[in-house]
């Protein structure tokens, strides 16, 4: 696919809202897609969507490319009598980018969506003392224009129903896009590259192709998808912080419009101990495959991130492990930005390599 049939199915899934635990919409949304290119296409009880793609040496190792549908938001937690909402986060949320964000509100049984802002103190009546203050996510309160608690229950919206980000997909120059959700969206897009891929080139393996629910919430939908695959290789397709805007320069190597990214070290750091250290002869398969395509590999290594990748590994005897993605900009926030010709290096590097990678690959960390 060329950069602008990725650029569309990017928008197509960034204007889709899907919570964690919530995917449902862009679940069958992703189905759709897979299924242009394999008949084997389905739903798991937790919500992965799973391509196969069958290989043809059934000694080949079997392979897991995944990336996540699920996008961070929050959760009703309270509805005040006057009609205001009271959230809980759900996933990594930046307090500070919130007050007066547009939103959206689930409705209870799924029917659609109401829309709502996080309120704001007027600008006129704010002290001097609170112009620079963070407010917390409790302080915080949506307004969807109810009067009452009881307007905000017939609008079908009861504790627990789930909030995102207002979807919004704008084009800026040089193939580069302001969204919400590209996180991983841009992951998912990519998945559609390497499944096309598949579809067209003969490979020994057998890969599962599996856009997973989960993420930003417990990181576990790839191991559940992986009860069922049974897989040897992990290859995760998650997108990272770009350091290169004026108030991130020298936090770490990773450029949007620098190609595709390979994460050497992931490590949380903050409260969980679980990370992933690139399998090296993964890593090497990796630069492998970008060098035959020609394409730069910017690799990269920190402390702050962990995708689902961490848990996967963990499966059975071990799972061999690579995680890669784009760099974009504004992680988290409701207005990330990338580049689309990155997104297609990562689905061209991935899809090569799992076009290549059969029985003679060495499944041990320490196997030369």
């Amino acid at each position: 696919m060329n950069v602008q049939e990725l650029n569309a199915i990017l928008k197509d899934f960034c204007l889709t809202p899907a919570l964690c635990g919530y995917e449902s919409e862009m679940a069958y949304k992703i189905k759709g897609y897979f299924e242009k290119y394999t008949d084997d296409v389905r739903i798991d009880k937790v919500g992965n969507c799973i391509a196969t793609f069958p290989g043809t040496d059934p000694e080949a190792p079997r392979i897991m490319v995944f990336g996540h549908t699920d996008q961070l938001g929050f959760i009703v937690r309270r509805i005040d009598d006057d009609g205001y909402i009271r959230v809980d986060r759900m996933g990594g949320i930046p307090e500070k980018v919130l007050p007066a964000k547009k939103l959206l509100v689930g409705k209870e049984d799924g029917s659609g969506w109401v829309p709502g802002t996080f309120g704001f103190k007027a600008h006129h009546i704010t002290p001097a003392s609170e112009k620079y203050k963070v407010n917390t996510i409790p302080e915080l309160y949506i307004d969807i224009g109810a009067k009452s608690a009881e307007e905000v229950y017939a609008a079908g919206i009861q504790v627990g129903c789930p909030v995102v980000y207002a979807p919004a997909f704008r084009q800026l120059l040089n193939d580069r896009i302001a969204a919400t959700s590209v996180d991983d969206r841009s992951g998912c897009v990519a998945l559609v590259e390497v499944a096309e891929r598949l579809s067209k080139t003969p490979h020994a393996a057998t890969v599962f192709v599996v856009a997973t629910v989960w993420e930003e919430f417990n990181l576990r939908g790839a191991m559940m998808a992986n009860r069922t695959c049974n897989v040897d290789i992990g290859i995760c397709i998650d997108g990272g912080a770009d350091c290169t805007t004026p108030d991130t320069r020298g936090s770490a190597n990773a450029k949007m419009g620098g190609g595709a990214c390979l994460k050497t070290y992931t490590f949380h750091g903050r409260g969980t101990l679980n990370g992933t250290i690139v399998h090296r002869g993964l890593r090497d398969k990796f630069v492998e495959c970008a060098d035959r395509l020609g394409l730069p590999v910017q690799r990269t290594a920190g402390i702050g991130g962990l995708t689902d990748s961490a848990y996967l590994q963990l499966e059975g005897d071990g799972v061999a492990m690579l995680e890669c993605g784009n760099a974009f900009r504004y992680t988290h926030s409701p207005n990330e930005v990338c580049d689309v010709k990155d997104i297609k290096a990562v689905g061209d590097i991935v899809g090569e390599m799992v076009c290549s990678l059969d029985k003679n690959f060495k499944l041990g960390r320490f196997e030369k």
